[in-house]
């Protein structure tokens, strides 16, 4: 693995002094990313802090300094969180530096005060009101892609892959309807909208790199274009109640602003919703017992998506860096200094959660989970991923109740840091 990581060295800070160092342990090692909880529970029995030198972070691993670093954002700024882990390839730094290629930082890595002028927009816009908006849609749209599953299977026999026939599909395009986007571009979105993962958070080729960019930046001036013509076409959608917002006060909310939370947005309501609809399922359909639980009673349901939230993460790790010296656990961090927070030793921590390595729908505190985090930058959009997961779970459990998962099939998730669930899923009833 050091070759993989030497340009990244070079760049990295050293480590802090007097903080202990790892010299070998990375999210990117292969045995990680195939399990990262027993390693995440070791690395978290020899030490809550130290420094992976081949990642170049400080690492914390318990819930208490997490929580610290989350709920203190001007000493622990969110500014890196989507920044490449790798260096950007020239190729992909040539598409990005096209001269109407210009998002401004509007959620996860905008720092405070703008921060929270921006999110009381976009909070508003994930009201209660919004998500029951959507409820009728993504219940009609689950049944449609259930029933694209039958049929698939009836005329073929086959298995049917869970991802390309419904994990994918449903939480792209329920976020677009959410937007406001129409339903004729949901295809090109959905292609434009994926692979984002990979560039901010693994380690692409220069060749993916390039891919990827080329992609942002076509979903970039489609979404400059989308905006400018929704201007004179409002809707009951959260793009016309944000140009309402920059109608008001166009200092409180700026057009620009407008154009680069629609952009923002999509990823976050779109491949993480997929994983942890996945999730779901590589958590419950093994565990017979308690899936035929939430069969006979959905409304086992919603405490049951907080488990798999807690047990097996769609997200299990987020990062920050310091704005000033400071210090935590004994330890004298600089300024400058990166922090990787490790949820997946967390969400399992033994003081926190009895018997965390076994999976219970009925876990009384399975919501205590960091998995969306915590403080000034929760995940604007978990509780329409939750809702999310909860309606598909119910449409499933009420059309397949004899869904199973394909014995020996290999299960993997893509290489990154942060994000976690299966690339191809193959069930079966």
């Amino acid at each position: 693995m050091v070759d993989d990581y030497h340009q990244l060295r070079e760049a990295a800070p050293p480590a802090p002094q007097g903080c202990p160092v790892n010299h070998d342990w990375s999210p990117l090692d292969e045995d990680y990313l195939a399990d990262p909880y027993p390693i995440a529970s070791r690395l978290r029995s020899e030490g809550p802090i130290f420094y992976a030198e081949q990642l170049g972070y400080v690492v914390i691993t318990e819930m208490d300094d997490i929580l610290e670093v989350f709920n203190n954002p001007a000493v622990y700024s969110s500014e890196i969180v989507q920044d490449p882990v790798f260096p950007l390839a020239e190729e992909a730094k040539a598409v990005l530096a096209a001269p109407d290629f210009d998002p401004q930082k509007v959620m996860s890595n905008r720092q405070a005060p703008d921060h929270g002028r921006i999110r009381k927009y976009t909070r508003q816009g994930f009201s209660r009101r919004r998500l029951m908006t959507l409820e009728p849609y993504v219940r009609r749209r689950s049944n449609e892609l259930i029933d694209d599953m039958i049929a698939a299977k009836a005329g073929g026999g086959a298995p049917v892959e869970f991802i390309d026939a419904f994990a994918f599909p449903l939480p792209g395009e329920t976020v677009f309807r959410f937007i406001g986007f129409p339903e004729a571009d949901d295809e090109r979105l959905k292609q434009w909208c994926s692979d984002r993962k990979a560039f901010s958070w693994g380690r692409p080729t220069p060749a993916e790199q390039t891919a990827i960019a080329t992609k942002m930046l076509a979903y970039w001036r489609y979404c400059r274009a989308f905006t400018a013509a929704k201007r004179d076409d409002r809707a009951d959608d959260f793009a016309s109640e944000l140009l309402a917002a920059h109608d008001a006060d166009e200092r409180e909310l700026t057009y620009r602003e407008v154009e680069s939370i629609l952009y923002g947005l999509s990823f976050a309501g779109h491949e993480a919703v997929t994983a942890l609809i996945c999730n779901c399922l590589l958590c419950l359909l093994p565990r017979r017992e308690q899936w035929d639980q939430l069969v006979a009673d959905p409304t086992l349901i919603p405490n049951a998506v907080e488990e798999v939230l807690r047990f097996e993460s769609s997200q299990i790790s987020w990062r920050r860096i310091t704005t000033e010296d400071t210090m935590l656990r004994g330890i004298e961090l600089p300024a400058g200094t990166r922090i990787f927070m490790n949820f997946a030793s967390a969400n399992r921590q033994p003081d926190l959660f009895d018997h965390p390595n076994e999976f219970d729908i009925h876990r009384p505190n399975a919501a205590q989970h960091i998995s969306f985090g915590k403080g000034m930058h929760y995940c604007l959009g978990a509780s329409l991923a939750k809702f999310e997961a909860v309606l598909v779970l119910e449409a499933l459990v009420d059309r397949l109740p004899t869904l199973r998962l394909v014995e020996h099939q290999k299960i993997w998730s893509s290489a990154n840091i942060t994000f976690r669930g299966p690339e191809q899923l193959l069930v079966d009833w």
